[in-house]
């Protein structure tokens, strides 16, 4: 049975819910998306409480804290037992102006008619 407290990053990562899968966040280190203590990291990384873990999510990069550690994935009301999201202001504001700017791109009515405007159209031609 493993230690507790040598647990593989990429298990962790999938136990506190960053990841939907382990080899999804395996994946992320070996792309070098994920650092702990502002180092790139492989997939079989020990992690211990205290570490800090950035994961690069493109615009932004997400900053957390391990309080403690665990191996086995966990309901979404236990993470905050387990890490705690300390990513900077400068970050979540990128974060908002990103989403703000895609729903700018397209106003409601413009581009493809929905079926139901086709079906409006079709009333009218027919009328006619």
């Amino acid at each position: 049975m493993s230690d507790p407290d040598n647990v593989r990053i990429d298990k962790f990562l999938w136990a506190v819910r960053l990841f939907k899968t382990r080899s999804i966040a395996a994946e992320a280190c070996k792309k070098g998306r994920v650092q702990i203590n502002g180092v790139s990291v492989k997939s079989s990384r020990s992690i211990k409480a205290g570490d800090t873990i950035d994961i690069k999510t493109p615009p932004i990069t997400r900053t957390y804290s391990v309080l403690s550690v665990a191996e086995k994935r966990m309901g979404a009301k236990l993470v905050p037992d387990f890490i705690k999201d300390i990513t900077p202001e400068d970050q979540l504001e990128i974060l908002e102006l990103t989403r703000l700017a895609y729903n700018q791109g397209r106003r409601k009515g413009l581009g493809r008619p929905t079926k139901k405007d086709r079906r409006d159209i079709e009333r009218l031609l027919n009328e006619e």
